[in-house]
């Protein structure tokens, strides 16, 4: 049978590993079942991010009017924007070229499954037929995960998109006249804002009580707000059958509250529900390794799941879908596999990410209720964009954008949250913050940060909002909307406001 020093499975961040293995001479295979480049490239982050931001610059347009100025976006080059769209997926041929020149690599273009201990074979994409079985000394998976889709009555007869397909063949030549987006989470709410900018009439519906609902209530409200200026939001409301009438695909919803039924329509249907594990596609199971409840890969702090010499990184382990986040997951696996013995931690308590839709959403830590069923004594302040100069003269309003922060009694800083121009800037020196001024010993028979909780590896400020507070703030610029907040901090389960 056929052996290899080093399999890794996705294409994504799986190369950065790859990469690592190939120039330290091992023989190594990569197995990936679509694009090379993985879901960021080739069908999320990237691509969209491209067909973002026009949608903001037309809804920048139509904010204008505050301030005193009237523009008209008088043409949407659809085929332009999509071309731009196209050129950064097909970055990916470059990916694979490179691929295919390397040596010591073989490349299993398709999908791959467990077939027993450190055993796998490959349905290849070219013939369906299955590649002969081969072995991997350390195998990575960096397999990533597909969108959830619902059981709903009639769905796949009438037939839908999710965020794959869209960078697909199911990309529209214009856009729709209409959609229905299901879901209330990341991926609905970008591509509501996109559409929605584009001329589409968009109608989106949540189960829950709120949208993008691992954010602040406050940040939930401002979205909603915002989006009902643009768009049909439906909240409590469960899609239970889909038909088709007259043309046009045919949603039948019910009022999680009521039970009321009714009926919406429009040309096409954007599922946007979440993202399951592909852990069952690769037969994990058949290799011994564990999963979670949900199907996710179960690893420990170094990424190492359950069975020897065998990793899961990215959004493989379920952990923060994001792709900084599977970048950083990629270096310590890295590091953990060819470090010569001594193992690195994640450390995931100041994971930030953002919503590019609009208004901008950004977050890192805890939200307040995170950090009270956690028992934390804290504080919190918020900060609205309206009440800064620079807020003023953008034109906006105190519904419009805000800025939260949390810290505890010690004023270390456990979580910020930000809605508005700009959020994911502004939350990023936040981030910076909560990972700076830690010091550790340098002997190197102990690992500090894994015996000791990281806050009491440290000077006293370390992840506090002290440098912020001793720190002039550029006037006017959005930077006081975090600087001034601290003045609004107020305690919300300590007795003594002694700060």
């Amino acid at each position: 049978m056929l052996e290899y020093d080093l399999i890794v499975v996705g294409s994504g961040v799986g190369l950065t590993v790859l990469s690592q293995g190939l120039q330290m001479g091992l023989k190594c295979a990569v197995i990936e079942d679509a694009k090379m480049g993985g879901t960021c490239l080739t069908r999320g982050c990237i691509p969209s991010k491209v067909l973002v931001y026009p949608a903001d610059v037309i809804r920048e347009a139509e904010q204008a009017k505050k301030i005193g100025l009237d523009i008209k976006i008088e043409k949407i080059n659809w085929e332009l924007i999509s071309e731009r769209m196209w050129s950064q997926i097909d970055e990916s041929k470059s990916i694979e070229n490179s691929l295919s020149h390397a040596q010591n690599l073989t490349i299993y273009q398709g999908v791959g499954e467990f077939v027993g201990d450190y055993e796998m074979k490959v349905r290849l994409n070219k013939n369906g037929e299955y590649s002969e079985k081969f072995r991997g000394k350390k195998i990575v998976l960096a397999s990533g995960g597909r969108s959830f889709i619902p059981p709903i009555e009639g769905l796949d007869e009438v037939g839908y998109i999710t965020s794959e397909t869209f960078f697909g063949l199911k990309f529209p030549k214009k856009p729709w006249e209409s959609l229905i987006i299901i879901g209330g989470g990341v991926i609905a709410a970008e591509f509501a804002h996109i559409f929605s900018a584009m001329g589409t009439k968009v109608t989106i519906v949540e189960m829950l009580p709120h949208l993008v609902s691992t954010e602040e209530p406050e940040i939930s409200e401002i979205l909603e707000h915002k989006f009902s200026e643009y768009m049909q939001v439906l909240l409590n409301l469960k899609a239970s059958k889909v038909e088709t009438k007259n043309g046009k695909k045919v949603v039948e919803l019910v009022d999680l509250k009521s039970n009321k039924v009714s009926q919406i329509s429009a040309e096409e249907i954007l599922i946007a529900t979440g993202r399951r594990s592909n852990a069952d596609i690769l037969k994990v199971e058949k290799s011994g390794i564990q999963t979670d409840k949900r199907g996710w890969i179960l690893t420990n702090e170094y990424l190492e799941t359950n069975i020897s010499n065998i990793w899961a990184i990215g959004d493989a382990n379920g952990k923060y879908q994001f792709r900084h986040k599977a970048n950083y997951d990629a270096e310590i696996c890295t590091r953990n596999i060819f470090g010569h013995g001594k193992k690195s931690a994640v450390d995931y308590s100041s994971v930030p990410w953002a919503i590019f839709t609009y208004p901008q959403i950004a977050h890192v830590g805890m939200t307040q209720k995170e950090s009270l069923k956690k028992g934390y004594h804290i504080y919190s302040a918020v900060k609205t964009y309206s009440t800064i100069a620079k807020g003023f003269a953008m034109g906006l309003e105190a519904d419009d954008a805000l800025f939260k922060l949390i810290v505890d009694q010690d004023y270390r800083i456990l979580g910020a949250h930000a809605i508005g121009p700009h959020a994911a800037t502004l939350i990023q020196q936040i981030v910076y913050l909560m990972n700076a001024g830690y010091t550790c010993p340098h002997d190197e028979e102990v690992d500090i940060s894994k015996t000791l909780p990281k806050a009491a590896n440290s000077c006293p400020e370390a992840g506090s909002f002290m440098p912020i507070y001793k720190s002039m703030v550029i006037h006017p610029s959005l930077n006081e909307v975090v600087g001034w907040s601290l003045g609004n901090l107020k305690p919300v389960n300590i007795s003594e406001h002694h700060h």
